[in-house]
């Protein structure tokens, strides 16, 4: 489903094709980040899911899925849209170009973007992924949860560390709309988005309570640091559910 006519579907096929031309193989061990903007009154959204939910159980891969509102007119409010999701999608299309947004939307390493039901495409990005340039690791310390992040290249503008809590698995019974009478799994799916700091190339170090970040509905957490409004993602790591 798209807020405008998708009929220009092969040029950007051609286009991710191309973009991932340029991109140099990750390194073994780096994660990639991929994050769904999805939908529960999006009929073109479960195929997306399902991917989704296969792509979170893999150990180098980390999948992060966005419930967006912007289609709740359609007759069913979705229970786990937040508008900082639908924010953070259009924060892509603007960096990326795009005209719109549009469900369901994967964006791989907050560099290249296509339909989320489109395993190929989608499956090739990740495959092609360059290496996440800053190291980021989560140690854990019985009460405590200790944040690193590695010193590296000064960035032109600040980038923003992100904390994004998530639940393991959201199941939601849909009683109205295009998926009325579906019951949907969402994988890894976000619950609360915060911005904590901002990363000029220094090593930083971040002590965080274990006990009130992960909790019943939280059970995993990922620190994204990512370049700019809707950038590149620089470094990523995740604790707590896969």
């Amino acid at each position: 489903m798209s807020l405008l006519r998708m009929t220009f579907r092969c040029a950007a096929l051609v286009g991710v094709l191309l973009a991932l031309a340029t991109l140099p193989l990750r390194a073994e061990g780096s994660p990639v980040v991929v994050e769904l903007f999805t939908s529960q009154g999006c009929s073109s959204c479960p195929p997306a899911d399902a991917y989704l939910r296969e792509l979170a159980a893999q150990d180098d891969v980390i999948a992060l899925s966005y419930n967006v509102d912007y289609w709740d007119y359609l007759g069913w409010k979705d229970t786990l849209a937040s508008p900082a999701h639908a924010e953070r999608q259009r924060a892509y299309a603007r960096t990326l170009g795009l005209s719109g947004v549009y469900t369901p939307q994967i964006v791989v390493n907050g560099v290249v973007e296509g339909v989320g039901s489109k395993r190929d495409e989608i499956g090739a990005a990740i495959e092609a992924a360059s290496a996440l340039p800053v190291g980021i690791s989560f140690t854990d310390r019985d009460e405590a949860l200790t944040l690193d992040i590695d010193a590296g290249e000064v960035p032109e503008k600040p980038a923003t560390l992100w904390l994004i809590r998530y639940a393991k698995e959201a199941r939601v019974e849909i009683g109205r709309g295009e998926n009325r009478g579906r019951t949907i799994a969402y994988a890894h799916a976000v619950r609360e988005l915060m911005p904590v700091g901002m990363w000029t190339g220094e090593r930083m170090t971040m002590t965080l309570p274990k006990s009130d970040l992960l909790t019943r509905g939280f059970e995993g957490c990922v620190a994204l640091l990512q370049a700019g409004d809707g950038g590149s993602i620089l470094g990523a790591a995740r604790t707590g559910g896969n």
